[in-house]
């Protein structure tokens, strides 16, 4: 039997691109984990209904159909909007990094479901209004350390990376994770971190999202945190995180 031409995918809008005059092109992650690429005809139209199914962050059920390159819409229904309808600055700046990572960290030729769980419930946390926006850096910090740790960059933070001393005072990112201080003399831009700063990488890899955009933090901290995120990520992903730059204000 031959195999379908349809199916149907449940699937969070992580890009979209302009297409000629009235189409987009959307970069999704599947339940399945696996990236979708497909194109969207007529979402530009004024009054289009799939433009406001297909918005960057939303959770939807679309309906595919294969194409030779890319996919085509054929339905889409929305199943959730984590940011609302007019959020705000600081939170759309946040799910854009979140979407920025998640983008770089999926394949089309990979299924992986976590990828889908952990993006999905991280855009729900920044969409949440009882969360402050200092405890956005932390979140999306966060994010990306439990990110790429799955995909296979897990930093070491439970000892010096060189020697194996506990007492660290360093981080490095080409290194791989914490550093004493001895250590980090001989490698290049390791960052110095303190006992607190250190504390709350660990959490990075253990606790919740919910846990984390509650705890005590001032500003600075999760400046410096998310700082640390965006290092780790484009050292290992080797890629130019825009969303993530922007955020810090690059």
């Amino acid at each position: 039997m031959a195999a379908s031409r349809t199916y149907r995918a449940s699937a969070i809008v992580l890009d979209k691109v302009k297409l000629k005059e009235t189409d987009l092109i959307l970069t999704l992650v599947a339940d399945s984990g696996r990236q979708i690429r497909a194109v969207a005809k007529g979402a530009r139209k004024p009054g289009s209904r799939l433009a406001a199914r297909c918005e960057l962050f939303c959770t939807t059920d679309f309906l595919l159909a294969h194409g030779r390159n890319l996919d085509i819409v054929s339905q889409a229904e929305l199943l959730e909007a984590p940011l609302g309808s007019s959020p705000t600055f600081e939170r759309m700046s946040a799910a854009s990094a979140v979407a920025d990572i998640a983008r770089l960290c999926c394949y089309e030729d990979a299924e992986d479901p976590y990828i889908y769980s952990i993006t999905r419930r991280a855009l729900q946390v920044v969409g949440d209004v009882s969360i402050d926006t200092v405890h956005l850096d932390i979140v999306v910090a966060a994010y990306t350390f439990k990110v790429l740790s799955h995909i296979g960059y897990r930093p070491d933070f439970s000892s010096c990376v060189a020697c194996g001393d506990a007492a660290v005072s360093y981080f490095s990112a080409a290194a791989g994770g914490l550093l004493c201080a001895s250590c980090a003399s001989s490698v290049a831009g390791a960052e110095m971190i303190d006992v607190f700063q250190v504390e709350w990488l660990r959490a990075f890899i253990h606790a919740r999202f919910d846990q984390l955009a509650t705890a005590p933090v001032d500003t600075a901290t999760a400046s410096y945190l998310l700082a640390l995120a965006h290092v780790w990520a484009a050292t290992h992903l080797d890629a130019r995180l825009r969303a993530l730059e922007f955020m810090l204000g690059r």
